[in-house]
Formats: C-alpha cells, structure tokens, sequence
C-alpha cells in the first residue's frame, strides 16, 4: 500500500547513521508533487521535521510537537451562602430604638431624738411620708447608712476679732477629734479670699497640721458668699455624698455673690449638706445692745441656718466652749447615720424646676408617729432632710 511504503521511505533515512556532510535528508530527496496536484496529507499528520540527534529505532514514529492545549480547569464550586438572620423590620423598613428615662430620687434622712441628739433606730420605710410640691409619694426601698464622711472645714479667719477666732479655733479642735481613721477632710480658710490649707486626705496629721499654720490673719474683710460658692463650685466634682462644716460669724462684707445667687447655687449642687457653727457668741451676749451692729449678725444667723435647712443640715449658735462636743456628737450622728429613701416622683418631667420636698414620720395607721421612753414619756425628735431638689434637664 501507499501510506505503508511513504512511511517506510522517512524511516529509512532515520535508521541510517551516513558520515558524510554533503549527504541530505531523505525528505529533503522526496520529489516535489506537480503544479497543479494538491498533496494529499493523511489526517491529522504532519512532516516531521530533520532530526537534529539519532533516534531509537524502538521509539516508534516521530509525533506532532505543535502547542499543547490544556484542558479547561472546572469552576471551583461558589459556597452557598449563610442563611440570613430573621429580623423585625418596622413598617417603613428603618430601625428605631426607644430610651425610657425614669427618674429616681434618693433622700438623705436623719432621725434626732430632741433630748440627746441620739440617732432613731429601727424605723421601716412604711414609717417615712414623703410629700413633693404636696403630693404624696410611694417610697420604693430604705437603708440605714453609717459610712465615712468627705467634708471640708470651711473657717473664717479675718482679722476682725480676737474671740471670734478663737471661737473658731476651739470648733475645729472639736471637731477634729470625732475624725475616724477612714475620713476624708480638707481644710480652708477665707478672708478676702479662699485659701486652701489642705485638700481632702485621711491623714489626721496633715489635718492637724493644716489648722495649727493659722497664726496671724491679714484682712478683716469676710467675703463668706464667695468662699461657700467656691466651695460648692469645687465638691461638684467629687463624688458622693459631702458635707461642709462652715464655722463663721456668718457676716459676709465685700463678696461678689449676692445672697440670691447663693441660694439659687445650693439648690443646684446635689450631695451636700452643710453645718453651720456660729463664733463669738459670748461677745455677742455681752454687747447686746440693739444696735446695728448686732442686727448684722441677727442676719447672718439666720443665713447660715437658711443655709443648713435648705441641704438637711443643723445650724448652731454656742455661748461656751462647753457646748462644742455635744454639738459635734450630734453632726457625726447626724452625719454618720442616715436613712436613705429611694422613690419615683410622679412628676417625672426633666424641666430642671425646684422640687419642694417634706418628710414626716407616721405609724401603721398613717397618723403622726409618736416615741415614748422606757418610762412612758413622750419624746420629741426632729427629722433632718433636704427640704428639695433639682430636676434634670433634657441634656442632662
């Protein structure tokens, strides 16, 4: 056959080794076909081309080395995606959230049997009445409290008079020595202005220190408005419940303050009470006289107890030094035993207006609580409490 023999004639020449260089290849000897006939070629085979090294004879027939083609690489399989999480969606598709402010009220209560300043135990939150702006309110919860005091000894010393100084001196004294170990006081002085003895510290030395470095004072003017405006000012930014020990003549001369910004500033601090301690009453009952003299100091009197009632506090005017322990055995049990009430009022409006606030004591019954001794006497108390609050605002 053809195919055979044509195949035959290109192995012939692969399979002889001819030395000589002038000798060519056997497919180069292969006679053109004619003009006008078309090579015919068998399918899907080519001419190979001259070997450039000996070949195998066992290597069979030389094969197309054209452009290899690689088969096309499957899709890698798309992983189903996760199931979608159900959601609530609002009519309108958009997401709203809902924020309910509820007001809470926390009022500090003390309980003082009137004959020896001692503290009330053993009252139940049925027994407190809370009346706001005179609407009654329910009182969610009560606790008694007996934990450290933050206070800050604010004293006059001026350069007015030696008593009144020394009145001073033996109130801190006083004072002092009710300090427990885990207290936090500071120390300030005023004059003309406001002096920083010693910032608050448990330290009972640096305490003591800071009352001894009062020797001589140098202006007589007391500028009382400005130094408790300062003070406020300042225990905004601590936290927790404080108290201010405010010893003074109580007579203010050149502060910026006015008497209405005062007020308008205690309402507006929360978590402060305030003491007030009178000096020179002594020299005070000795020169009682009518005279202008004393009705500055009738008014600063009623100031500082203005002062003390407004943030449930006790004001004091002391003749003899006597008198300074009771006194402050009774600001400790005043200061160091509360009733806490908790409750919700029903004007739950964050207008910032001033909420008047009273409380009474009533037993089971709802009538005035009356106490009695062990011998069936009846004895007086007085109830100390913030007489108000501020609410918040809308920003607050």
């Amino acid at each position: 056959m053809k195919t055979l023999s044509l195949l035959a004639l290109f192995l012939v020449p692969a399979l002889t080794l001819v030395p000589a260089p002038a000798q060519t290849p056997a497919a180069a000897q292969t006679p053109a076909p004619p003009a006008d006939q078309t090579p015919q070629k068998p399918a899907a085979q080519t001419p190979a081309a001259p070997p450039a090294a000996p070949v195998d004879p066992s290597a069979g027939p030389a094969t197309d080395s054209g452009s290899i083609v690689l088969p096309k690489k499957k899709d890698e399989a798309t992983p189903p995606p996760a199931p979608a999480t159900e959601r609530l969606a609002n009519p309108p598709g958009e997401t709203y959230s809902l924020r309910v402010d509820v007001p809470i009220v926390n009022l500090d209560v003390a309980v003082l049997l009137d004959k020896n300043h001692q503290f009330v135990p053993g009252l139940k939150a049925q027994n407190f009445l809370v009346v706001e702006d005179g609407v009654e309110q329910e009182v969610q919860s009560l606790r008694v409290t007996k934990t450290p005091i933050t206070a800050v000894m604010l004293l006059e010393f001026a350069s007015t008079s030696w008593p009144f100084i020394q009145d001073m001196e033996n109130a801190s004294a006083s004072f002092f020595r009710t300090l427990q170990p885990e207290d936090y006081i500071a120390v300030a002085t005023y004059d003309l202005r406001t002096h920083i003895l010693c910032d608050f510290t448990n330290n009972r030395e640096t305490v003591r220190s800071a009352l001894q470095s009062m020797m001589i004072p140098t202006f007589s003017e007391t500028d009382e408005f400005d130094a408790l405006y300062e003070t406020l000012d300042r225990l905004t930014r601590v936290e927790g419940r404080k108290y201010i020990i405010l010893i003074s003549s109580g007579r203010d001369t050149m502060s910026h303050i006015t008497l209405d910004q005062m007020m308008a500033k205690i309402k507006a601090t929360p978590n402060v009470t305030i003491f007030t301690v009178s000096t020179g009453g002594m020299l005070r009952e000795m020169s009682r006289g009518g005279s202008m003299r004393d009705m500055d100091y009738l008014q600063a009197d009623n100031e500082m107890k203005t002062f003390a009632n407004m943030t449930g506090g006790l004001s004091f005017k002391p003749v003899f030094q006597g008198e300074l322990p009771d006194i402050f055995g009774q600001i400790n049990e005043s200061i160091r035993n509360q009733y806490v009430l908790t409750y919700r009022p029903t004007n739950a409006k964050n207008d910032g207006s001033y909420r008047k606030v009273k409380v009474y004591l009533v037993d089971n019954e709802g009538r005035p609580l009356k106490m009695q001794d062990e011998k069936g006497k009846p004895l007086k108390y007085s109830i100390v409490a913030r007489d108000g609050y501020k609410a918040k605002l809308p920003v607050e």
